[in-house]
């Protein structure tokens, strides 16, 4: 039988028959917990087979395809093992949360633990009988057709509004469905996850991941990003807006702009009602403001100011990148790269003395960190407080005591930001605030920092250690958390970012992400940006506003 050679990245070779699946070429090579493999930065299934020489590189949950076709396996087995047990139920995805998603049970039957115990039963024994995932690929007439016989008519939509002639979906023990990702060899590949059930039907899914080694973490409650989300998910219900497909259709008859004033005016009302808290409270000096990347940190910080100003106070804004150390002088990770999330990175002496002068009513420059150069620059803005002043200090690491050790905290208000977009896209795929987040620092990197998207995407994974180590375990400790995201904004981000998604060539290792994101962002109908108030959190990111 004819043979091909295969070889990995780390330069092992091998010898297998012609057309081998990689299933076996894996174990060939005995390896374990694979879910797929990279060919030419290309991601390709377990299931296909080998023809020619070549050179792979097996992916594993620490690859960001990987941890996406992980989780897609999950929700596919849960959502049958649901549909085996109470048929008269259906599962929605809702949306992510620290190491993990939420969903929902939808349907007229209130689950108990006990009914959850027998899902999760039915969960353990479809993973153990290790069934393959049989991938289908039909014609898009087909598929509409299916979607719209069984009544899930926010799936047939979707389909209908791209452009592809041929749809995959994937079938397991007579259900199919489609995850936007690939799957998993088969169903005994997802051995690690936890189900955690909230009550009233609402579940968490803990799964590993890159920043957990791959290993199951523990899970921790976030009551309050939970809550936020389902504020911002009810109001979208009273407008009729639960999908992108409702989306899609008001841009389609030209009433977008209704609905962005709608977005933006439920924005302030959020900032009104955190501002008159803290007005309520006069011992109140500080308020820190912090959430992961791109979260909007910057816009929020300047609404917050803007309404303080009109309750009487002196509102002065510091944000902890402009106090960044000289790139020369940041600490590095164990891999050698600058590391710019940890809270060492920030000049602490000097914020800290900078703070200290302020508190001493003396004038102090305040410095602008040029993130081009990867220096401070001092342009002679001074500040000196106010009897009224309040200050407030955003930045990653604002919600640390290590921060401002010296300052109690009967002083302080603090705020967590993160976007969280309750508009699904179907019911078993909702849209991912780390997505969000990083076609939101795709834009704003390439215009305000010069990167290109391959440097973006590169330095994702290190942001992203940096949440886990630095923000999300001091959530507990905000006093509020505000929503930053605008159910509308993926329309308009989209006209911007898939021209530099487009740029990354098939040889660059981050090609298979970029045309991850530009799938998802094809499901999004464009929307001009000329229709974004110069004020709006988006400009953040797209620009247009020189404030």
């Amino acid at each position: 039988m004819e043979k091909v050679v295969i070889e990995l990245d780390t330069g092992s070779k091998k010898e297998f028959n012609k057309n081998t699946t990689y299933y076996d070429i894996s174990k060939g090579f005995n390896m374990d917990n694979i879910l797929g493999v990279k060919i030419n930065n290309e991601f390709h299934e377990l299931s296909e087979r080998s023809n020619k020489d070549e050179k792979i590189t097996f992916v594993d949950i620490n690859d960001l395809t990987g941890y996406k076709v992980y989780k897609s396996g999950l929700m596919f087995i849960f959502e049958v093992a649901l549909k085996e047990v109470f048929p008269e139920c259906n599962i929605l995805y809702q949306h992510s949360v620290p190491k993990g998603f939420l969903g929902e049970i939808v349907g007229d039957k209130i689950l108990t633990q006990d009914d959850l115990s027998k899902v999760k039963e039915r969960v353990a024994k479809i993973v153990n009988e290790n069934k393959c995932f049989k991938k289908l690929n039909i014609k898009k007439k087909e598929a509409i057709a299916f979607y719209l016989k069984n009544g899930e008519i926010e799936k047939a939509n979707n389909i209908q509004n791209i452009s592809d002639k041929v749809v995959t979906l994937y079938e397991l023990n007579g259900r199919y469905n489609y995850f936007y990702s690939d799957m998993p060899y088969s169903t005994g590949f997802i051995s690690k996850y936890d189900i955690v059930y909230l009550g009233r039907n609402r579940l968490v899914f803990v799964i590993p991941s890159k920043e957990s080694n791959g290993m199951l973490p523990e899970y921790v409650h976030y009551d309050n990003i939970i809550n936020s989300f389902l504020v911002g998910k009810d109001w979208l219900e009273t407008l009729n807006m639960n999908y992108v497909t409702s989306l899609n259709k008001t841009i389609a008859n030209g009433k977008i702009q209704d609905f962005i004033k709608s977005c933006e005016l439920v924005f302030n009302l959020n900032i009104s009602k955190v501002v008159e808290k803290v007005t309520n409270n006069r011992n109140i000096k500080f308020i820190l403001i912090a959430g992961p990347s791109s979260s909007g940190k910057t816009t929020s910080t300047k609404r917050l100011s803007s309404y303080l100003l009109a309750y009487g106070f002196d509102p002065v804004k510091l944000s902890l990148d402009d106090f960044f150390l000289d790139r020369e002088d940041c600490p590095k990770d164990e891999n050698g790269n600058y590391d710019f999330e940890c809270l060492t990175a920030i000049d602490l002496d000097l914020f800290n003395s900078t703070l200290e002068k302020l508190l001493n009513k003396e004038e102090v420059i305040i410095p602008t960190f040029n993130f081009v150069s990867g220096k401070k620059e001092y342009d002679n803005k001074k500040i000196k407080l106010k009897d009224n002043s309040i200050i407030l200090i955003e930045g990653l690491h604002a919600l640390n005591d290590e921060l401002l050790p010296s300052i109690d905290n009967k002083f302080k208000y603090k705020i967590y930001l993160s976007p969280f977009i309750p508009l699904n896209i179907d019911k078993q795929n909702y849209i991912s605030t780390i997505d969000l987040r990083l076609i939101r620092r795709i834009v704003r990197d390439n215009r305000t920092r010069g990167y290109k998207v391959n440097t973006t995407i590169h330095n994702w994974q290190s942001v992203r250690n940096g949440e886990e180590k630095y923000i999300f375990p001091y959530i507990h400790q905000a006093d509020t958390i505000i929503n930053t995201a605008l159910p509308y904004e993926i329309g308009v981000e989209k006209i911007y970012a898939e021209p530099l998604l487009r740029s990354i060539s098939v040889e660059s290792v981050y090609y298979e992400e970029a045309r991850r994101l530009l799938n998802f962002l094809k499901m999004f109908f464009p929307i001009p940006s000329e229709y974004v108030n110069m004020d709006s959190i988006i400009r953040e990111f797209i620009g247009g506003n020189d404030d």
